[in-house]
């Protein structure tokens, strides 16, 4: 069975989509076969980018590592039993979809609560949360004080874990490798930033999740969406020189592919 990789949480512009395209391309650049599903249905973010991907090979005739991707498959309403969801079932079909010939099965949830977004969860072998580093942010996974100092409770989406893992359980399976991934930090070690550190971390202990090193906000991913390119692809069109910021950013994927811990993996690319 391919071992899913679900990137979720509940608030946009975390850099989902980001993750999402850089560890899929990351793994199939490995050699791994690699799924992809978006279940932005809106949006669809991760499944343009691999779109423009596809576009920027045909029209410059590369061979660029990249996921399989594919929409959810329409269901005949008319086929569902009593109580049963139409979107638990278009979810289903397209995993069993990639299922059969993928290693992983990377799927991107949306920024806001939704029935896709629940199912995928419990799912989930390994849940990857980017985290703005904000506290605005932090809200996502817990409520604090005024001063920010105590954490004093879980969020409705911490809850939405923890009723996923119950799911698991009570169906046998392994439970879910929470990683919360502190992203788009900023170069200043200002000491909002060491809040959140000192937050993050007693949070984790509370609830039991995993923290990992994200991407520092950098230009570089706003300039490769368009073309559907990733951070390892820069040599491949042409670019002989990188520079710092790029081999830092390039060094940081390596770092969150490690850190993932991916049955079979390592981050050899």
């Amino acid at each position: 069975m391919a071992h899913i990789i679900v990137v979720g949480n509940e608030k946009g512009g975390a850099g989902k989509s980001t993750v999402s395209m850089h560890v899929a391309t990351a793994l199939a650049r490995m050699g791994h076969e690699v799924g992809a599903l978006d279940l932005d249905l809106r949006q669809k973010t991760f499944g343009r980018y691999v779109q423009n991907r596809q576009a920027y090979c045909a029209e410059h005739e590369l061979s660029l590592p990249m996921p399989r991707y594919t929409d959810l498959p329409n269901i005949d309403p008319a086929t569902l039993g009593p109580g049963e969801n139409i979107y638990d079932h278009r979810l289903s079909a397209a995993v069993a979809a990639l299922e059969e010939d993928s290693d992983f099965i990377v799927i991107d949830c949306p920024g806001s609560h939704t029935r896709l977004s629940q199912v995928a969860h419990s799912l989930a072998d390994t849940l990857v949360t980017p985290l703005n580093d904000s506290f605005v942010d932090f809200d996502l996974l817990a409520r604090t004080d005024g001063s920010a100092d105590k954490v004093e409770g879980p969020s409705v989406y911490a809850e939405m874990v923890w009723n996923a893992r119950q799911l698991r359980a009570q169906a046998g399976l392994e439970p879910i490798d929470w990683i919360v991934l502190r992203n788009r930090l900023g170069a200043q070690n200002m000491v909002n930033k060491q809040k959140m550190e000192k937050a993050v971390d007693t949070l984790a202990k509370r609830i039991g999740f995993r923290t990992a090193p994200g991407f520092h906000e950098r230009v570089i991913f706003r300039e490769l969406f368009p073309r559907g390119l990733t951070l390892l692809d820069l040599k491949d069109i042409g670019v002989k020189q990188l520079n710092i910021s790029n081999v830092a950013a390039r060094q940081e994927l390596r770092d969150l592919v490690k850190a993932l811990e991916l049955p079979g993996v390592t981050a050899d690319f």
